[in-house]
């Protein structure tokens, strides 16, 4: 079908679907359920499967992955010609596969112990049939610099390179969009963007006591930055240089923050002391909500599979939420 009618019936498809997940108000039930089984049939609306009970969690994980990302590539398939943006969106999951690939061949694992893969199916970049050769699952593909097993000091490295990696591609597809686009759902990404760059420099400090100084070559950059300033001037690393050394145990300080309303409250006679989890699961629920009402917005626009995908993806950690509280049996 030509681009306006695609447009047209993805919108109606997209909405639907909403209509049917546990997203907004609807979202509660997930959290209401007493057992593993009972949210597998909410979810699914299938028998639950005959597996040990400690299997279970995690098979229900990878099957609500498995139908989000399912769902995403049933409506991206209407375009002939879909926008970049929303290919890379899906690409998250070849970045987070060859991250586990990466982890299983450390441990020496071989053949028979693939890790299991989200699959994105035509819109992959890799070659998952080349396990367990590195370089022939990256091979011509963007991440063909990963091609060697690394060792498990570099493990680390290679995960912070990839997720750089993915990061810049997301940006410079955001930047592409239609200038009607700037002003909505290109600032909901690139505020969470910024943001997630603002919790990892707060997590780096207060849980490894990183100075400013050690902070500063972790931050996720746009650009390769050589100094400073340039760090300064990078649109992503920018606002967090800001607040690198602003005291982590004065409420005051943070109080000044422009995301201030996404801070862990004080209490009366207690010390406080900023949380970078509580900020975390915050924005979570604040970009959600904004997502859900961009939504509608601007109905024939790759803007609706913009904010279809993280909105979904809110309902994903929901769901893995609550599949670890009842398998920890920890009250909702």
């Amino acid at each position: 079908m030509d681009r306006s009618s695609a447009d047209a019936f993805v919108y109606a498809k997209a909405s639907g679907m909403l209509a049917k997940s546990f997203v907004g108000s609807r979202a509660s039930k997930i959290f209401a359920v007493s057992s593993i089984q009972e949210l597998w049939v909410l979810l699914f609306q299938e028998e639950v499967p005959a597996l040990p009970e400690v299997m279970l969690p995690e098979k229900l994980e990878q099957k609500a992955e498995a139908t989000f990302i399912q769902d995403y590539i049933l409506l991206l398939r209407n375009y002939s010609e879909p926008s970049p943006i929303l290919v890379d969106l899906l690409r998250y999951y070849d970045y987070e596969n060859l991250k586990d690939i990466i982890a299983s061949l450390c441990k020496g694992q071989n053949s028979s112990d693939s890790p299991y893969l989200a699959d994105i199916k035509e819109f992959s970049m890799l070659n998952y049939s080349g396990w367990p050769n590195l370089h022939t699952i990256t091979q011509g593909s963007p991440l063909s610099w990963c091609n060697k097993i690394p060792s498990f000091e570099q493990q680390q490295e290679y995960d912070f390179k990839l997720d750089l990696q993915y990061l810049r591609s997301e940006w410079e597809g955001i930047n592409k969009l239609p200038s009607a686009l700037k002003n909505t759902v290109s600032n909901l990404y690139k505020n969470e963007m910024i943001l997630n760059n603002m919790i990892w420099a707060i997590r780096l400090r207060l849980y490894y006591g990183m100075s400013k100084e050690q902070v500063i070559p972790l931050l996720f950059t746009i650009q390769d930055c050589k100094s400073e300033t340039n760090i300064k001037q990078d649109p992503l690393a920018g606002p967090v240089f800001r607040i690198l050394d602003w005291d982590l145990n004065s409420y005051e300080t943070w109080a000044k923050w422009k995301y201030s309303y996404l801070l862990n409250p004080t209490t009366e006679n207690t010390l406080w002391q900023i949380d970078p989890r509580w900020i975390q699961q915050s924005a979570k629920v604040y970009f959600n909500k904004k997502a859900l009402k961009l939504f509608h917005r601007q109905p024939f626009t790759p803007a609706v599979l913009l904010t279809w995908f993280k909105i979904k993806q809110y309902e994903l950690d929901c769901i893995r939420t609550a599949t670890e509280g009842l398998r920890l049996n920890i009250p909702m």
